[in-house]
């Protein structure tokens, strides 16, 4: 079942990365995007493919909630390979809707619809990368189940194509539509925490019968309701025809082939909402640890792992979870010279908390710890539902024609994804990955990331800062004792402290 280790790569060189423009801001202007803006009252025809488990009760549940509540959309044409379920969602469709949704074996005649305007890709990770470039080069706006992508090459050439085309695409994490990350980012670049130096996150969580395996499986689950060669992608590359196996089909994202258990599962989760709250993007240097501790059932991937990523901004970030363990789970915080915001461990805040550091570090008593409110009510919630604001982000951008406008744009979808993917890489190889935005390029085991800081460090220059940063020297400058002047070598035996 394992997949061959990835091998040191570089998929786009400097020219072509630059063209994309992954280390930009997402520089696509309304104009760009055709179709629905052009008539603010035109209805958007929405398509599913493969939905499964999220896709069926995220993706069309929720979309089938927001027409029936007066969105301009209807749902309109089905891609599963799996009759049981195509059945199902099908059946869902016209009793909720009305319509009775076209279906197609392959997805890509889905595409070739003219009465599709828009596409939510629920397939398992291998496919994503293939439906979404296809979807957007076929004019479609996409709706992406995370992970974005598998790899970090493709990660990076959804990037590219979603740039060139225009299309409206979001990325499902759900909670990047909370206000409370743009919230902290703004406070961060105002220079409230001070220098920013890391962040902490986690996704811990437990079951009795191990992660993944609460997927039933069904007796009707077959090689004659599931169109397995189909599902595996042999055709098109993506897998190896292997045995009809059900745990595989229904529990995928335990197995290297086709997903990257927490790293993707989770992980991103956390990691795309600490990157929107610092401004941080592509790491420089991501390693990651782990093990199968507890859950020895034939699963391939850990169920304990950490990822820690260092950024050129100067910062680190640390993601870690036990899939063994809850109760003991670590704060989710974003640590500053200043002070440092502390999260719950949920995916919605009230409020949130900044611990001041003494004024025997700040020099600042009027530095004091604080609570801050948030206000879910802004963000469109309603019962904790994230997912129902995230489609409507999604609705929203498609109807103003501007992709900007989404919470999780395939920038940050791509930066997130990135870290994560190298942290299961170097769990995997033993390797410590280091990874250059500037040419979309990653190797490993070079010291120059240690080199550089000790360089910097050895020539007296100036922190650096997460970008979006305004605030000057606020909370980046240290105060030296007297003494320290008596530091430095003894050059041909003359005390520096002397020196003239």
């Amino acid at each position: 079942m394992t997949a061959p280790d990835l091998s040191r790569r570089s998929f786009l060189g400097a020219s072509s990365l630059a063209a994309a423009g992954i280390t930009a801001a997402s520089g696509i202007t309304a104009s760009a995007a055709r179709g629905v803006a052009a008539d603010p009252n035109s209805r958007i025809r929405i398509a599913f493919i493969g939905p499964g488990g999220r896709g069926f009760k995220a993706h069309v549940k929720t979309l089938a909630k927001l027409r029936n509540e007066g969105a301009n959309i209807d749902l309109v044409a089905v891609s599963e390979v799996y009759k049981n379920q195509e059945d199902m969602v099908c059946t869902f469709i016209k009793e909720e809707t009305g319509t009775d949704p076209k279906r197609y074996v392959d997805y890509t005649d889905l595409l070739a619809d003219k009465d599709v305007d828009a596409v939510c890709i629920g397939t398992p990770d291998h496919w994503h990368h293939r439906q979404i470039v296809d979807s957007l080069k076929a004019g479609k706006h996409v709706y992406a189940e995370k992970p974005m992508t598998k790899t970090v090459e493709e990660a990076l050439d959804v990037v590219k194509v979603w740039r060139e085309t225009g299309r409206v695409m979001q990325v499902g994490v759900q909670s990047t539509s909370l206000k409370v990350w743009d919230q902290a980012r703004e406070l961060i670049e105002a220079g409230k925490l001070g220098k920013v130096l890391g962040f902490q996150t986690e996704y811990f969580r437990n079951s009795s019968v191990g992660q993944w395996r609460y997927y039933r499986l069904d007796p009707a689950m077959s090689p004659a309701t599931i169109d397995w060669k189909r599902w595996l992608g042999v055709d098109a590359g993506l897998a190896p025809m292997m045995d009809f196996d059900r745990a595989v089909y229904a529990q995928w994202r335990c197995y290297w082939p086709f997903g990257s258990g927490m790293f993707t599962d989770l992980f991103v989760h956390r990691t795309t909402a600490m990157l929107k709250a610092t401004g941080l993007r592509f790491p420089a240097r991501v390693v990651g640890a782990g093990g199968i501790y507890l859950e020895l059932d034939g699963r391939e991937v850990p169920d304990a792992a950490t990822v820690v990523a260092d950024y050129q901004e100067g910062c680190q970030g640390l993601i870690t979870a036990t899939m063994c363990n809850e109760r003991s789970r670590i704060k989710q915080v974003i640590r500053g010279h200043n002070g440092t915001f502390e999260f719950g461990n949920g995916e919605q805040f009230m409020e949130f908390a900044f611990l001041a550091e003494r004024p025997q570090v700040t020099f600042d008593s009027k530095i004091e710890d604080e609570v801050i409110k948030t206000d879910l009510a802004a963000d469109g919630l309603k019962k904790s539902d994230t997912t129902t604001c995230h489609f409507q982000n999604w609705l929203d951008a498609m109807q103003a024609g501007k992709p900007e406008m989404c919470n999780n744009t395939p920038d940050l979808g791509a930066a997130a994804v990135t870290t994560v993917i190298l942290g299961a890489m170097s769990y995997r190889q033993g390797k410590v990955f280091h990874f250059d935005a500037a040419s979309g390029t990653y190797s490993d085991g070079n010291p120059g990331w240690s080199k550089q800081w000790e360089a910097l460090s050895k020539s007296g220059a100036k922190p650096r800062h997460v970008p979006g940063w305004h605030a000057g020297e606020t909370g980046s400058v240290l105060r030296p004792e007297e003494y320290q002047k008596l530091a430095g070598p003894w050059v041909g035996g003359k005390d520096p402290a002397t020196a003239g």
